[in-house]
């Protein structure tokens, strides 16, 4: 067949699966089991994080996903770490291995961990580093060696991190700074290096380096230096610096042969540092026209004089002065800090300020007198007009009066916290117009007295938790129309009345934990005011229902904004129950804990209220079973939690429809068997936890078993502490340790069947294709001949052409320049030819069925190229299937190239075995081509077909 189509077409036609193949494929069904999630033996996984820290593990785990970005090894004990031990972790870019007992990590220990970034060895017991153990690591960015011995540093030791900024080797035994010579060498864009808590005594620049460094950190106290020296400009981008050792007792020696060295630095700290004044008074000036922030912590000598030379820095804006043992503030102790915003006086034990020690301050910002013991607000910090932010905290301050902070009009942030006031007043905040942040708890307050009734416009942050009030009285919090957030836990609150909240409407977040809230106060409708609550906290009150009936008034009904509800913990003995319409009004709750309130029972049109609940914990409840009905509301539910409620069974979850759970948590509980259809109908759950169940070790769990080894898609946390329970036998042994071989018999048995028939299969079909091939060919061509012509005599298509010509478009000029003149030019044949009589646009397979059966005969112009021909094959194979089925002479082959037996096609056999009859050969008509075109001539005249008379009609008249 000469189409174009067939130049197009791949020359193999479709090859079908063999034998071999089909065995092969039968036995992989047979034997894998099918893989959908995973599991961890020491370690749990959230997200890409990997989290193994607390499991005493001894060496780094081998099963960590390889697609883990942060893997956390902490407190441990982990002794050396080999090369072998981090593998497979091609994106890890963050591993840490903080509190193990790691000695050795060997060379090209980490050299598999291209993307990591951050590594922690803080706290383990590290004393050399050696040669390239940290080779490989050219993407990390920060490393942290504090608190191990490190004596030693190998000078290949940091060769590979060259892009390092971040290094911490502090509290380690480095004794020289040729030690640190060795680790920068090889980082040219370190920008933090924290060594302070070493043995260096000395710092000599040139024995650091000959060129400028990137450093903008430098740290080197808790070391006892006695010398430092700088002879070169190396430090060019240094903005922090860090000197001082409160346990020196020597004092140190500063050269710094040129003031500009240091001229870059904006933050320094020098606490501790014992060095005589003259030299403290060159390290200041040396930074005398960048500083902004000194720190003076610890200080043993010259501290007045030290504060005096700073505050003459006019660049200086903060001052720490923390633990310093002052007793009295005087009023000239900072009469020449007036540039000074910031200032830090914590943790000393001052205890009186005379009234105008601030009044040099006026630019201060900042001002925290924190862990002091001052009795009272300082009359020194009240005419601070300029201030934001005070902190008061951890004091002894008793009482608060109303001029305390009348004058403190631009105060942001003010803070009260653990102190010992026991009464607030109503005209206490009276002019703290701006204030944003109020911090009260841990004192003794009982009454509010009407303190924020009226004032404070704009704070948004107010924490009164461990304080003692025991009622929140209607309009308490009238003035706090900003507030965003406010912390009530710890007190003793036990009544709520209608308008406790009135006038909090922008109110976020409340937290009423831990408590004496009862029944009672919930029924006030003290929340119906918060109607923009996001977070309400009611954990660890004493909130009980005898029964599930439904409520005339409910607690929340106007909160459809609340998001979060969390009522766990109610203090009491007996058991309760929830209200069928507990949670009425809270349409967009996303997030519900009643974990532990003794709740026995709970209605299945209990959650019907909240339709976009995505957290869910019932736990630690005595709920016995729960139904499917119960969870069906909840299509939107992503996590649950369901431990310690005694069901016996996981089957409601079969029905419950919860198609995006992803965390489920449902340890120590009385079921003993998890199946199948329990898991499949979880088709998003990534995490479970079946820990401390009573686990049936036998053939119930084989599946769950399997799959908890198989599994690719879900986390199943700890499976390999599960422990069993029955039988006896295996009472405390491990489920995983349980072989399911006994369980898979049947399975085995079908297998053996199956593989047994299918080698009878093979021999039989190896035999018959021996012995009886060409039958079975004639039978099944027969079959499809049948079918075939049945189609196209159900079509009627006359006859319209004597002969059909297939042939391959490389035979085309025999065809046309041979073929075509003798039969149509001299002997009146009507023939059917591809390009000249096929429909245009109609589909080729059909253009050869309808030219085929609209011929009496198909002549079939073999060559070697025919039989590679995929279109040819489906000529020929048409045409044989209406040989088949007419059993008349309607097929002629003509060859047009002597052709070797074994290469015809299967259908020129088949013809064989039907028709004796003599082929056509055009070489063997070399000599006698008129021979060759009579008996061609005849093989068209012959036929029963109906429609031949009329051709041959035609034939005679042209004759």
């Amino acid at each position: 067949m000469a189409s174009e189509e067939a130049k197009t077409k791949s020359k193999g036609g479709c090859r079908f699966p063999t034998i071999t193949t089909m065995f092969l494929s039968l036995c992989m069904i047979c034997f894998l089991p099918p893989a959908s999630g995973f599991f961890l033996r020491s370690c749990r996984i959230s997200k890409t994080n990997a989290i193994c820290k607390e499991n005493n593990l001894k060496t780094i785990p081998q099963d960590i996903p390889p697609t883990a970005t942060n893997l956390d090894l902490s407190k441990n004990l982990i002794e050396n770490i080999q090369a072998s031990n981090v593998t497979n972790l091609p994106v890890l870019s963050s591993l840490d291995l903080f509190h193990n007992h790691i000695a050795q990590i060997d060379s090209d220990a980490f050299a598999g961990l291209i993307s990591l970034r951050c590594l922690d060895l803080n706290h383990n017991k590290l004393t050399h580093l050696g040669d390239r153990v940290f080779n490989g690591l050219r993407n990390l960015t920060e490393l942290r060696l504090n608190t191990n011995g490190i004596k030693v540093v190998s000078p290949t030791a940091f060769q590979s991190l060259t892009r390092l900024k971040y290094l911490d080797i502090s509290h380690n035994k480095l004794e020289t700074i040729a030690s640190l010579r060795l680790v920068l060498q090889h980082m040219p864009q370190l920008h933090k290096l924290v060594v302070k808590g070493n043995s260096l005594k000395s710092f000599h620049s040139w024995e650091l380096t000959n060129r400028s460094l990137s450093l903008a950190t430098l740290d080197l106290s808790g070391n006892p230096l006695n010398d430092f020296r700088i002879t070169a400009d190396i430090f060019p981008n240094l903005t922090c610096f860090t000197i001082g050792d409160p346990l020196s007792k020597a004092p140190m020696i500063w050269d710094v042969g040129d003031k500009t060295f240091l001229k870059q630095v904006s933050n320094l700290d020098i606490s501790g540092l014992n060095m005589a004044l003259a030299d403290t008074d060159a390290l200041l000036q040396a930074v005398n026209s960048s500083l902004k922030s000194l720190s003076m912590n610890s200080m043993k000598l010259n501290l007045r004089e030290l504060i005096n030379i700073s505050c003459s820095i006019p660049t200086m804006s903060t001052l720490e002065l923390q633990s310093n043992n002052l007793k009295f503030i005087s009023s000239d102790f900072l009469k020449l800090c007036i540039n000074v915003a910031e200032l830090h006086l914590e943790k000393n034990v001052v205890n009186k300020i005379q009234e105008d020690a601030f009044s040099s301050l006026g630019r201060l910002r900042t001002l925290s007198l924190s862990h002091n013991r001052l009795s009272s607000v300082p009359n020194a910090t009240k005419n601070l007009q300029s201030l934001s932010k005070l902190d008061l905290s951890y004091n002894r301050i008793k009482t608060v009066g109303c001029q305390d902070f009348h004058n403190l009009t631009k105060l942001v942030e003010l803070n009260l916290q653990n102190n010992s006031i026991s009464a607030l007043k109503d005209c206490l905040f009276n002019n703290l117009v701006r204030l944003q942040v109020l911090a009260l708890q841990f004192n003794q307050i009982k009454h509010l007295k009407g303190a924020f009734k009226t004032h404070l416009p704009k704070l948004q942050i107010m924490h009164l938790n461990g304080n003692k009030l025991t009622a929140l009285l209607p309009g308490e919090f009238g003035g706090l129309e900003s507030l965003l957030n406010l912390s009530l836990h710890g007190n003793e609150i036990a009544k709520l009345f209608n308008e406790s909240f009135v006038g909090l409407t922008n109110l976020l977040k409340l937290d009423l934990t831990s408590n004496q809230i009862t029944r009672q106060g919930l029924d006030t409708g003290a929340f119906n005011a918060l109607t923009n609550l996001l977070r309400l906290d009611l954990s660890i009150n004493h909130i009980k229902y005898d029964d599930s009936m439904a409520l005339r008034e409910t607690p929340f009904g106007t909160l459809s904004s609340l998001e979060e509800l969390l009522i766990p913990s109610q203090h009491y003995r007996l058991k309760s129950h929830l209200p069928v319409n507990f949670l009425q009004g809270l349409t967009n709750l996303l997030r519900f804990s009643a974990r532990n309130i003794q709740v026995i029972y709970l209605d299945k049109n209990t959650f019907k209220y909240t339709p976009r609940l995505e957290k869910l914990d019932i736990s630690s409840n005595d709920l016995g079973t729960l139904s499917a009905e119960l969870f069906s509301p909840l299509q939107t539910l992503k996590s649950l939690y369901i431990s310690r409620t005694q069901i016996r069974s996981l089957d409601f979850l079969i029905d419950a429809n919860l198609t995006k759970l992803e965390f489920l948590q449902a340890r120590l509980n009385q079921y003993s068997v998890i199946t199948e259809h329990v898991m499949n109908s979880l088709p998003f759950l990534q995490y479970v936890d079946f820990e401390n169940n009573s686990f049936s070790c036998d053939c119930d769990n084989a599946w769950f078993l399997n799959w908890t080894i198989t599994i690719k898609q879900t986390q199943v946390a700890n499976a390999y502490n599960f422990l069993c329970n029955y039988p006896d036998d295996f009472k405390d042994k491990k489920l995983l340790d349980f072989a399911i071989t006994s369980c898979s018999q049947d399975n085995g048995f079908i297998c053996f069947v199956s593989t047994t028939s299918m080698i009878l299969f093979v021999m039989v079909a190896s035999f018959s294709y021996h012995f009886m091939r060409w039958q079975l060919y004639s039978a099944y061509y027969l079959f499809l001949s049948w079918l075939f012509d049945t189609k196209q005599k159900n079509k009627q298509a006359p006859c319209q052409y004597d002969a059909f010509i297939s042939y391959n478009y490389h035979d085309e000029p025999w065809v046309i320049g041979e073929l075509l003149p003798k039969l149509e030019g001299e002997q009146g044949w009507r023939l059917c030819l591809h390009h000249r009589d096929f429909e245009p646009g109609k589909p080729v397979i059909d253009n050869i069925t309808d030219a085929i059966y609209s011929s009496r005969k198909t002549i079939c112009v073999i060559s070697r190229r025919y039989l590679e021909s995929e279109w040819c094959s489906r000529e020929v194979q048409t045409a044989s299937f209406r040989l088949f089925d007419e059993q008349e002479d309607v097929l002629i082959l003509v060859f047009l190239e002597d052709i070797p037996t074994y290469l015809l096609s299967p259908y020129h056999r088949m013809r064989k075995l039907l028709k004796k009859q003599t082929y056509l050969s055009w070489p063997r008509a070399a000599d006698q081509p008129e021979v060759f075109w009579e008996k061609l001539r005849k093989a068209l005249q012959t036929g029963n077909d109906p429609c031949e008379d009329n051709l041959l009609l035609n034939v005679t008249q042209t004759q």
